[in-house]
């Protein structure tokens, strides 16, 4: 959380992380916890590209399920794979473990994705590379921080 910390600080963010009494691995878990939205949490998915073992960063709403193929469509040369990346990989990549993954700070620079759908929120919360840290921000902040582009990455929600 310490690198999230610092990078925040370098950045000139003016929310620090916070700690939550309770454990926010999952998006609801940090949903029920903040008093917010489902949707107003941004969730990191991380994937594996296949041809050269980089990490792909997804970051979402928390009450959406990520587009592996539009993913795929945008981040792998044609004929490109992407594939799930296991706690192994995501500890090496990220630095940080499944649960506490921030979209900054990682161990190793990810190809970094914004979904469009954070936008419909006015304030959002990430995960600060701690289980129980989170950090607030607008979906503006995290396009800034990140220097990630942002694109529709996400299944269409079901009526």
């Amino acid at each position: 959380m310490q690198r999230v910390t610092d990078a925040l600080a370098a950045l000139g963010h003016p929310h620090a992380p916070v700690m939550l009494s309770d454990a926010a691995r999952t998006a609801q878990q940090a949903a029920d916890a903040l008093g917010v939205a489902l949707g107003q949490i941004a969730k990191s998915i991380i994937f594996r590209r296949k041809t050269d073992d980089v990490a792909v960063l997804v970051i979402t709403s928390g009450d959406l399920r990520v587009d592996e193929k539009k993913v795929q469509a945008i981040v792998c040369a044609e004929g490109g794979k992407l594939g799930r990346a296991d706690a192994d990989f995501v500890k090496d990549k990220t630095g940080f473990s499944i649960g506490g993954v921030s979209p900054l700070a990682h161990a190793t620079p990810p190809v970094t994705l914004i979904d469009d759908q954070l936008f419909r929120f006015d304030v959002i919360w990430a995960a600060a590379g701690h289980p129980h840290g989170v950090f607030r921000l607008t979906p503006h902040d995290l396009q800034h921080l990140t220097g990630a582009p942002v694109h529709d990455v996400t299944v269409p929600a079901t009526p």
